[in-house]
C-alpha cells in the first residue's frame, strides 16, 4: 500500500496517499495536517484549499483511496492467478502475501488505514466511520465477484468475501502485536481449505 506507480501525482493526490499512509502508521489522533503536508511535500497553504472541510475531509478521502486501492488489488491478484490453478485458496494468499512483506519490509510498522479510523473510535468522526464501512464494502464487493468467477456460488460469494477480509484484519492486528506473521501464516493456511471447498460443494 505504499507504492504510487509512475505517473505524477497532484498536490492533492499526494496528499490523499500520505494522510493514509500516516494513519495506518499512527492512527487518526496522532496524524496531524501539517503532518501530511509535509509528508506529500506539498505547501502546507494548500491543504485548505483542497480540504476546506479539514481533518474530516482528507481522513474521508484517505479512506476511501484506500477501499479503491484494495480492490485493485484483489483484481491484479485475480489476474495473476495461473490457468491451472485457479482456486480461491491462491487467491487468498495472494493477498496475504502482500500484507505478510510489507509488516516484513516495514518491521510491522503499518496497518490497515481502514481499520485504524474504526478503531480510533475517539478520533474518528461519524462520517469518517461512514467512509470506513464503505471503504471495507469497496474491498468485499470485488472480492466476492472474484469468489463467483472461481467457482464459488452466487449465494456464499458475499459471506466468504467478508469473511476473508475479517480475518485478514485480525490477523494483521495480531501480527503487528506480536511482531510476527504467524497469525497471517495461519489465517492463510487454514482458511484456503474452507474457500476452496465452497467451490467442490458448487460442483
Amino acid at each position: 500500500m505504499t507504492e504510487q506507480g509512475t505517473r505524477t501525482y497532484s498536490p492533492r493526490e499526494r496528499m490523499v496517499f500520505s494522510a493514509a499512509q500516516l494513519i495506518r502508521r499512527d492512527g487518526v489522533g496522532a496524524t496531524g495536517m501539517r503532518d501530511v503536508a509535509a509528508h506529500a511535500e506539498a505547501p502546507r497553504g494548500s491543504l485548505q484549499h483542497y480540504f476546506p472541510g479539514g481533518k474530516d475531509q482528507l481522513v474521508g478521502e484517505a479512506v476511501t483511496w484506500a477501499g479503491r486501492y484494495a480492490a485493485r488489488r484483489v483484481t491484479r491478484n485475480l489476474a495473476a492467478l495461473p490457468a491451472d490453478d485457479r482456486r480461491p485458496s491462491r487467491l487468498f494468499a495472494a493477498l496475504i502475501a502482500q500484507w505478510t512483506e510489507e509488516c516484513l519490509a516495514t518491521d510491522f510498522a503499518f496497518g490497515c488505514p481502514v481499520a485504524a479510523v474504526t478503531v480510533d473510535c475517539a478520533d474518528a468522526t461519524d462520517s469518517a466511520r461512514t467512509a470506513a464501512a464503505r471503504a471495507f464494502a469497496c474491498w468485499r464487493e470485488p472480492l466476492a465477484a472474484a469468489l463467483v468467477e472461481l467457482g464459488v456460488p452466487d449465494a456464499r460469494g458475499a459471506t466468504l468475501a467478508t469473511l476473508m477480509v475479517s480475518s485478514l484484519e485480525g490477523a494483521l492486528l495480531i501480527s503487528r502485536a506480536e511482531r510476527d506473521i504467524s497469525a497471517l501464516t495461519t489465517v492463510s493456511d487454514e482458511l484456503g481449505p474452507l474457500l476452496d471447498a465452497a467451490v467442490m460443494t458448487a460442483r
